[in-house]
């Protein structure tokens, strides 16, 4: 019981970043004055995320899939995946959204709660250091989510509290993964690939395309930060 009370404390943590990230891009929204520094922020930013999210596949969602998972159920998985967020990505943009930013995020941020929860059943430490690293990256992809759901449509409460509502969704990800897949391996592995797969389409698709900005380098810059965000939280958590 000690150890569920502490994985609901550190996925809070973890997910209220989601929140946080909102409000900070709402408050760039609101009082940051439109122009080319405005938009070198908001491109760099999203580079930013793009880099985390390839690090994440690169160094936690791909080699916790590949490591239980035989080469045929890997690529099957890791397939299903892509297509999956293909056919999503297609209905969405025929409905006249741009949610990429949002699914990536979701994408990234669920497997990783579910294998927080599972961590927590073999190592404290472990689990404390993966609840800090989930949380600093999702600060900027919530932050590019939040402009995200405004592109698409939403008010400015209403993509408050989409962000707001899905900043819980870590706390229920880690208490599965500790009460029903600790001992689950392969599972989790299936999950984890699935996302991969999914992400990987989205960063190439929609992510890294959003990101250019011309005659600017800045952008580039921020994909490369990001990736070294998640080596850096690869190194510690290792």
């Amino acid at each position: 019981m000690e150890n569920l009370f502490k994985i609901i404390f550190y996925a809070s943590f973890s997910g209220a970043t989601v929140f946080l990230g909102g409000v900070l891009s709402n408050l760039f929204e609101r009082y940051f004055r439109k122009g080319l520094l405005q938009e070198k922020i908001i491109h760099t930013s999203v580079a930013i995320g793009g880099g985390i999210i390839i690090a994440a596949v690169a160094f936690v969602l791909v080699p916790k899939g590949m490591s239980v998972l035989p080469v045929i159920a890997m690529a099957v998985l890791f397939s299903t995946g892509a297509l999956i967020f293909f056919f999503l990505d297609r209905y969405i943009e025929k409905k006249g959204g741009t949610l990429s930013q949002l699914l990536a995020m979701l994408m990234d941020f669920i497997p990783e709660a579910i294998a927080l929860g599972a961590v927590f059943a073999t190592d404290n430490t472990l689990g404390l250091l993966l609840a800090i690293f989930i949380g600093l990256q999702n600060l900027p992809e919530a932050f590019n989510s939040y402009l995200d759901l405004r592109n698409s449509g939403y008010t400015s409460k209403k993509s408050l509290f989409i962000l707001f509502f899905l900043s819980f969704s870590g706390i229920f990800g880690a208490i599965l993964g500790h009460l029903l897949l600790s001992n689950m391996p392969h599972l989790t592995a299936s999950l984890m690939l699935i996302s991969s797969g999914g992400l990987l389409y989205l960063i190439f698709q929609d992510i890294a395309p959003m990101s250019k900005l011309q005659k600017s380098w800045f952008p580039a810059l921020g994909a490369s930060f990001g990736f070294l965000i998640g080596m850096i939280g690869q190194k510690i958590l290792g």
